[in-house]
């Protein structure tokens, strides 16, 4: 006779003990995934920050190197406003000749004076546009020496990072395949429930055991009754202050050794002697 095959128990249809171990498993190989990052320390973060700063400069750069640019133009601009200028000066001048009043005279005057105030302005408004571009220049110069340290400081990080990540990657692709695989025999609102915690977890715990009569991830103290409820395995219990589920160290796996009793003292027994 063929052998029959045990039917799979959906997780929906798992006991509380069943979905107690299930979970902590899967916190036991996300733990050992956080370990590992924790072996990458800072180094990740260091990479982001500075690719976003090199990103910055580099807008930075692009903004200093546009408004130089139009900056040039505005003085070309100018430059033609004071030829414009010039050249109604003298068209103005070659007119005196041929002046018929002293009205005319004047006004041709007052022109010319006019022009020759204009291009003043003008060349004054160009040497205040100079200083700009000379000191977006300096920007634009101080911001490529800072662009190229950050660049290098990027590419030793990076070169760290991956060297790290290099040593580590079979270990923790393995682990991400079980936590996969542990994911599917949790029902997903528990298993929802359960990422919820352990993000909001400091230390990454979502689910702990009881330990000297408190919480393992709180250190809070924990009620008897609650701890009755805990070990009977009968429904999910949570902290009462941090919110993490609780498991019994017995369930985890976790054998809690208990304090040794103190000997107890005999009673000397006093011994009356009869009198003969």
């Amino acid at each position: 006779m063929a052998t029959r095959q045990p039917k799979e128990v959906l997780p929906s249809e798992m006991t509380v003990k069943q979905k107690l171990e299930n979970l902590f498993k899967l916190q036991t190989k996300l733990s050992e995934i956080d370990k590992i990052k924790t072996l990458r320390g800072e180094l990740p973060l260091e990479v982001q920050d500075l690719e976003d700063e090199i990103e910055g400069l580099h807008h930075r750069l692009v903004k200093y190197d546009q408004e130089i640019k139009d900056f040039e133009a505005d003085i070309n601009a100018k430059q033609q406003a004071i030829n414009e200028a010039r050249a109604l000066m003298d068209r103005y001048k070659s007119q005196l000749d041929d002046v018929r009043n002293n009205r005319e005279y004047d006004n041709l005057q007052k022109e010319i004076e006019f022009q020759g105030l204009e291009i003043e302005l003008l060349n004054k408004k160009i040497r205040d546009i100079e200083r700009q571009i000379s000191a977006r220049i300096v920007d634009l110069n101080k911001g490529r020496e800072t662009l190229d340290r950050r660049e290098a400081d990027l590419d030793l990080k990076k070169s760290e990072l991956d060297e790290i990540i290099t040593e580590t990657r079979a270990e923790e692709e393995k682990l991400r395949e079980k936590v996969r695989s542990i994911e599917l025999t949790i029902e997903p609102r528990l298993l929802a429930s359960f990422k919820r915690i352990r993000k909001s977890a400091r230390n990454g715990l979502g689910i702990v055991y009881v330990q000297r009569d408190a919480c393992g991830g709180c250190f809070n103290k924990i009620p008897p009754q609650r701890q009755l409820d805990v070990r009977g395995r009968k429904k999910i219990i949570v902290c009462e202050y941090c919110g993490r589920i609780l498991i019994d160290p017995e369930l985890a796996g976790v054998k809690i050794e208990k304090p040794e009793e103190a000997p107890k003292k005999k009673r000397g027994i006093r011994r009356i002697k009869k009198e003969e």
